[in-house]
């Protein structure tokens, strides 16, 4: 099929749109199915429970769990991530600012602004993370960054 013909079979796709025959198979992911990264590969103490049959287009969610008295890495990504605190209490390094949280909470990192999130409690921080990654990664221009587990006043900025 050529190129045109792709693009004309599209448009007729779009003109006869059916949201309900276009539904996904699975409308209910449950949290078992998560597939958890743990240290070697998150960076950090944390793990992270990647929920990959989510059939979403333009978001992902994760699973989130920070051991007592440990943190995240410090990092930076060009998406939105907010976490939604299901389980403990700590604060986050977001820029410049150190903001405290608990459970209830919702923590919002805004894009390519250096963060890191610790459990200063007695038992583990379990959270729900959302981010917009999928979006900018169909658009080509999804980025992450670690500076390690270091503090946020110990990043070199220049």
């Amino acid at each position: 099929m050529t190129n045109f013909e792709q693009w004309m079979h599209k448009l007729n796709e779009m003109k006869h749109y059916d949201p309900e025959r276009s539904m996904p198979e699975h409308l209910v992911i449950r949290s078992a199915s998560a597939r958890w990264l743990e240290e070697d590969v998150t960076g950090n103490p944390s793990r992270v429970g990647v929920l990959a049959d989510v059939p979403a287009k333009s978001m992902e969610f994760y699973l989130q769990e920070i051991p007592a008295g440990t943190a995240t890495d410090l990092q930076r990504h060009v998406h939105e991530s907010v976490h939604c605190v299901l389980e403990g209490s700590g604060y986050s390094e977001i820029g410049p600012e150190t903001l405290r949280w608990s459970a209830g909470d919702f923590v919002y990192t805004p894009p390519w602004v250096w963060h890191r999130h610790y459990n200063d409690g007695t038992g583990r921080v379990r959270m729900i993370l959302v981010e917009n990654s999928r979006q900018l990664d169909s658009l080509g221009i999804n980025k992450r960054e670690s500076a390690g587990n270091i503090p946020y006043d110990k990043m070199d900025r220049s």
